[in-house]
């Protein structure tokens, strides 16, 4: 048998090895990525699996690929709502939280283990920022229902602090070998990084989604390897012209991820799946690079470092950091908590053992204790610490299936699943009285393990799956009918026509949409606006006002009865709306199909 046999052998048991081991995570509560290192250091030189692996070139080198692939697919589940809304405090934490962490822990480091201020600075550079992988892993998929603000600064913090991380330990390592001066070129560096990082990663994000949604491939599956491609494109170009790389790709996969891109839900599975497997060769080899002998040697000294990284360092950083900022007590001590390490500080731990920097050696094995602590203490107690301070919040039921427009060219069609939940509009109403708009479809409703096929008769109730065909330009009116009544502060969108069936009852609109209607509740719409026209000019394209809402005859039909009309709320006096031509149906919808056990993430 060849060298290359016995590897493809090895790696293919410790990677179906590690998938078992995430599915143990979650019934044992152990964070995912604690197994994976376990896994590796049980498969190394110490363990039962006797592999040795030093290699920490090649270490660094699958750890960089790896977070690069999971920072994209990281910002591909990142909404634009999101980063609107948090930017600014995780901006913050990634800047002023990763400075005022690294100073403290590198000042517990000069008295735990008599460093010089410089050599301790640069261990807590390593270890002062949030990882991504960590957070991702245990927020998304650690059965946690939280808050979105609060979940978008710590995912967003942990995507964008890596520049501030590299520049500190960078920058110590080459002020420890004496390569470089302090001075301007190390501010110069880290605007570098910064600026082009975000420059090369939005700008070539744009650009991938152009060239997907234009390019035709002829196969459905080269479109997710292509924005892979993209994907190592970006974050080696940005490494290229001195960015940094991480931030780029979390960059281009938010601008990819809110985008609307060919055969779209085809590339979120496939990096999804690109992300797992990262994940679990990433720890694996990480965990091979480990010395458990070594480990309990530096373990009095790990915890004490982790002890003042933990409950120190990280909570007064991020107290300076968003102590102007709209958060509560409760808010901030979560987010302190929530502060877990991974990848990213063992990774950099590797610099100081590639470059030569003293106590290098030393640092990879604190390093690596720490964040096992992290691991363990703060992804375990996350959950735990999120009733405690009564911050979770009730669970969306997750659907049992979705469907997918399978199409190899863009449409202008959404398929979205909506969860009804008792205070709905829609909740114990049949579907014909819904007052969809028109060309809204209900494509089937799904209840516990039934699969009902939807009629005009069928009583939807709380807790089913409605999963509809629509287009985006009627998305905020269809979320009026399906969303929870608790969310009626966001209003509908005034200066917006959309379709209605003129067969609707004044009643049905009245009763669905929260609206009052200056006409009798028992006309369909159709006879209310015959009842209210003037019958001395033409009824085609005429405006008919009934307080703020105007509907407009849009087509008649060959007996003069109305077809076709839509509706428009104003927020004053209506005014006449000038005929639009009617959009040609697409043409490109080529199949739908029903996929069991995956979920649709738009939800209401």
């Amino acid at each position: 048998m060849f060298l290359v046999d016995g590897l493809i052998f090895v790696v293919g048991v410790l990677i179906l090895l590690g998938i078992v081991s995430s599915k143990l995570s979650a019934r044992m509560g152990v964070p995912v990525l604690v197994l994976f290192l376990l896994l590796g250091m049980l498969a190394g030189s110490e363990g039962l699996g006797g592999i040795l692996f030093d290699d920490y070139e090649l270490a660094h080198s699958i750890g960089t690929v790896a977070l690069v692939l999971i920072l994209f697919d990281g910002g591909l589940g990142t909404s634009m709502k999101a980063v609107r809304s948090v930017w600014k405090p995780a901006l913050s934490l990634a800047t002023v939280g990763v400075l005022v962490t690294s100073v403290l822990t590198g000042l517990a480091a000069m008295w735990v283990l008599k460093f010089s201020w410089l050599e301790g600075l640069l261990l807590g550079s390593i270890v002062g920022s949030t990882d991504a992988a960590a957070v991702f892993a245990v927020l998304r998929m650690g059965g946690i229902s939280l808050p979105h603000k609060l979940v978008s600064t710590i995912e967003i913090e942990s995507g964008s602090n890596d520049p501030m991380a590299i520049f500190m330990t960078v920058g110590c390592i080459e002020l420890l070998t004496g390569s470089r001066e302090f001075g301007w070129n190390l501010l110069g560096m880290f605007l570098s990084q910064m600026v082009v990082g975000a420059l090369v990663g939005i700008s070539v994000g744009l650009l991938t989604v152009r060239i997907v949604n234009r390019i035709n491939l002829g196969a459905a599956g080269l479109y997710p390897v292509l924005v892979t491609a993209f994907c190592l494109l970006v974050f080696g170009l940005t490494a290229w012209l001195g960015g940094s790389g991480f931030l780029a790709v979390y960059l281009a996969g938010i601008v990819l991820g809110n985008s609307r891109l060919v055969f779209q839900r085809g590339i979120l599975l496939f990096h999804d799946a690109i992300a797992w497997l990262s994940q679990i060769v990433m720890f694996i080899v990480l965990g091979l690079l480990s010395y458990p002998s070594r480990l309990l040697i530096v373990g009095g000294y790990g915890l004490l470092i982790g002890a003042v990284l933990i409950l120190v360092a990280r909570p007064l950083a991020v107290w300076l950091s968003l102590c102007m900022m709209r958060f509560s007590w409760r808010e901030l001590v979560f987010i302190s908590w929530g502060g877990l390490k991974g990848a990213v500080p063992i990774t950099l731990a590797t610099f100081p053992l590639l470059l030569g920097a003293p106590q290098a050696s030393l640092i990879f094995d604190i390093t690596f204790f720490v964040v096992v602590v992290s691991a363990l203490v703060q992804g375990w107690s996350l959950p735990i610490a999120a009733k405690l301070l009564k911050l979770e919040i009730p669970h969306t039921s997750v659907p049992p299936l979705t469907l997918e427009i399978s199409s190899l060219r863009h449409i202008d069609s959404d398929i979205v699943d909506y969860t009804v939940s008792a205070e709905s509009r829609a909740a114990g109403r049949m579907v014909k009285e819904l007052a969809l708009p028109g060309g809204v479809v209900i494509a089937l409703i799904s209840r516990d393990e039934e699969i009902i096929p939807p009629q005009g008769n069928t009583t939807i109730h709380a807790g089913d799956h409605v999963i509809l065909v629509l287009r985006p330009n009627v998305r905020p009116i269809v979320d009026r009918i399906f969303s929870s009544l608790r969310r009626d502060q966001d209003q509908l969108p005034s200066e917006l026509e959309f379709p209605l069936r003129p067969t609707t009852t004044v009643r049905e609109l009245e009763d669905v949409y929260g609206i009052v209607m200056d006409a009798d509740p028992n006309l369909t719409l159709g006879n209310a606006i015959l009842q209210h026209a003037n019958q001395s000019g033409p009824l085609a394209d005429r405006v008919v006002n009934f307080g703020k809402i105007s509907l407009h005859v849009r087509k008649l039909a060959a007996d003069g009865a109305i077809e076709q009309l839509t509706m428009l709320l104003c927020p004053e006096e209506p005014e006449p709306v000038e005929p639009e031509s009617k959009g040609s149906e697409s043409e490109d919808l080529k199949s739908v199909e029903s996929k069991p056990g995956w979920s649709e993430e738009r939800q209401a």
